[in-house]
Parts: C-alpha cells; sequence; structure tokens
C-alpha cells in the first residue's frame, strides 16, 4: 500500500487499521512520481470529460459518459503508461513528465 506522507494516510487510526489488517505500508516521500497507471487512466478520462461541450447534468448522464470515455481509451494509451513504470520506478521525484 502507498503512503504519500498526507495528514490522513499517516493518521495514527489509519495506522492502526492497516496494522490490524497486516496491511504493510511503505514509507513513501511526498515528492514521489506517481506510480499508478490507474490514476493516470482516470485522468485522461477526467479531461476528456471535461472537454465535452456540454457537461453531465445527472449521475446517470455522468456514467453514460464516463462508460463511453472508458471504451474509447486506445488500449496503446494504457500499454503506454504500464510500460513507463519501469521508468517512473527509477525518477527521483517530483512530476512525471510524458
Amino acid at each position: 500500500m502507498k503512503a504519500d506522507n498526507a495528514r490522513p494516510h499517516v493518521a495514527r487510526v489509519c495506522r492502526q487499521f492497516l496494522d490490524d489488517e497486516g496491511i504493510d505500508a511503505i514509507d513513501w516521500p511526498s515528492r514521489s512520481p506517481e506510480l499508478n497507471p490507474i490514476q493516470h487512466i482516470r485522468d485522461v478520462m477526467s479531461r476528456c470529460i471535461r472537454r465535452r461541450q456540454v457537461a453531465p447534468q445527472t449521475v446517470q448522464e455522468l456514467t453514460d459518459a464516463l462508460i463511453q470515455v472508458w471504451e474509447e481509451i486506445p488500449q496503446d494509451t494504457i500499454r503506454r503508461l504500464i510500460r513507463s513504470m519501469p521508468r517512473h520506478c527509477q525518477a527521483r521525484g517530483g512530476h512525471t513528465h510524458y
């Protein structure tokens, strides 16, 4: 599990929960590159939704829009993100450049 030193991630109750559940948390410098491809895909999806001419007005419209955007993401985009993970692991902090 990743802990990025944000207050909620280092709170005593959170640490206790992780300990109780047998989850080992690793120390993670706050300026380390993000290594989770799912968060990158979420960002891609969010940008696609924001670029729409008409923003979703209901939860159902947002759900439908997200499904449509998800289905339109090229598999090459997902593969590229996954293949970039070793390079990100070697980075020394700061934000990730694509």
